[in-house]
């Protein structure tokens, strides 16, 4: 498949049919992507929970790391290095340490001050007009959840998102390459201030826990941490967004399932899971490299070439889930199945605080406004993010009246 077929609008604003063919004709997709790397998309569930989980297959920036710079560029390695693009054994020392702040416990204590955030936010809602329920609701409470934990607080918070959306909107333009270093720049000295701080004066937050927890391993350097950071408010934030938004869309484009969960609250961990499945936020995993020359489905992937893999194409395999285009709150065993957290070692760490976030952000809303429905009929093609690799899916924008009975006629996105 061509790039080109990838970022088209058809495409982006819904990939699927793209999938089933290739599942169908070309599961292990020989790509031909600008940065000039031999890249390989896997699409097919079977094949997708294999590599997950093959040891041939590497992510460790250092081992590649001229292959990291042919996909990134002359960015900031120092916020890359991290657990998401380590190996065995550096990667099982550093997921160690950071698990030792997201414990079931921990994760629990969270559940009261996540729900009075969700509900100061519905309280700024307007509901006599449409309100874009991503940026009044869905992107605000993850980046307020995931800064907390992190000891970012008051103006230095806003300052940090600030020079984050720089990164964002800049990584992949040479037009902003300027632009993108002196936000990195910035977000790494402001990080390495940030740890000396705690170091000095340390609270009851999640960095805190990282500087001063014990461990039998050797402890996270000063270097370690910023990239722990980087990841965590990167990953923490931006994929829960985009689930809020691609679960709100799913159930007010699916009457049947929104009403079988407003009569039965207790399927909706359920519902999470099959929608995470369905419409799930990160569309391909981060980037892998073949080790070496590895042999799947009947494909040789050549040592060297990058290999992605599309989640959410794999989570509408009919081999797996049968009838996988329908969205049913019925199916069972998905936590265990679907691959929306991923699989094996770099199973997303954040996935229980996700999973609450997206628990506590549903029951508020259908608590609160049980009738809300979409203020356009469906999201325009412009709405779903773009990109040069679709590591994402989701909408930027998701226009909703939260009470039609006081809403005003005239619903228009952007008002």
């Amino acid at each position: 498949m061509a790039a080109a077929t990838k970022s088209t609008p058809e495409y982006r604003q819904c990939p699927y049919p793209v999938y089933r063919t290739l599942r169908e004709q070309a599961p292990i997709a020989r790509l031909t992507p600008a940065h000039g790397v031999d890249t390989y998309l896997i699409t097919r569930y079977e094949d997708a929970h294999a590599l997950l989980s093959d040891h041939r297959i590497g992510k460790d920036m250092h081992e590649g790391i001229d292959l990291y710079h042919a996909l990134f560029g002359d960015l900031c390695e120092a916020l890359d290095d991290n657990l998401l693009f380590a190996d065995p054994p550096r990667h099982t020392r550093l997921r160690h340490i950071a698990k030792t702040a997201f414990t079931p416990r921990h994760i629990h204590a969270l559940r009261p001050h996540i729900e009075e955030l969700a509900h100061e936010l519905l309280d700024r809602c307007p509901t006599d007009r449409p309100v874009d329920l991503m940026q009044a609701f869905a992107l605000p409470l993850p980046v307020m959840v995931i800064c907390e934990l992190l000891g970012i607080v008051g103006q230095e918070r806003t300052e940090v998102l600030e020079w984050f959306a720089v990164v964002t909107r800049s990584r992949f333009s040479k037009d902003l390459k300027g632009d993108l270093e002196e936000a990195e720049i910035w977000l790494r000295d402001y990080f390495a201030r940030h740890i000396h701080r705690t170091r000095q004066r340390p609270t009851d937050d999640f960095l805190s826990m990282l500087v001063e927890t014990p461990h039998e391993e050797e402890p996270l350097t000063d270097d370690e941490l910023v990239s722990m950071i980087w990841v965590l408010l990167f990953a923490g934030h931006k994929t829960t967004t985009l689930q809020i938004g691609n679960c709100v869309f799913s159930l007010l484009t699916h009457p049947d399932q929104l009403r079988a969960v407003q009569e039965n609250r207790e399927l909706l961990p359920q519902a999470i899971e099959e929608m995470q499945r369905f419409e799930g936020s990160v569309e391909t995993s981060t980037f892998r490299y073949a080790l070496e020359d590895v042999e799947i489905g009947g494909t040789v992937i050549p040592k060297g070439a990058v290999v992605q893999i599309a989640l959410n194409s794999a989570n509408r395999d009919p081999e797996k889930f049968p009838d996988p285009d329908t969205l049913d709150f019925t199916r069972e065993g998905l936590q265990s199945s679907h691959l929306g957290f991923g699989y094996g070692a770099h199973y997303c760490l954040g996935a229980p605080l996700a999973r609450l976030e997206l628990e506590i952000c549903l029951t508020a809303l259908l608590d609160r406004f049980p009738e809300m429905v979409l203020a356009l009929p469906t999201p325009a093609e412009g709405d779903w993010l773009k990109g040069p690799f679709p590591a994402f899916r989701g909408l930027q924008k998701l226009p909703v009246a939260l009470d039609p009975s006081r809403t005003v006629d005239d619903w228009t996105a952007g008002d």
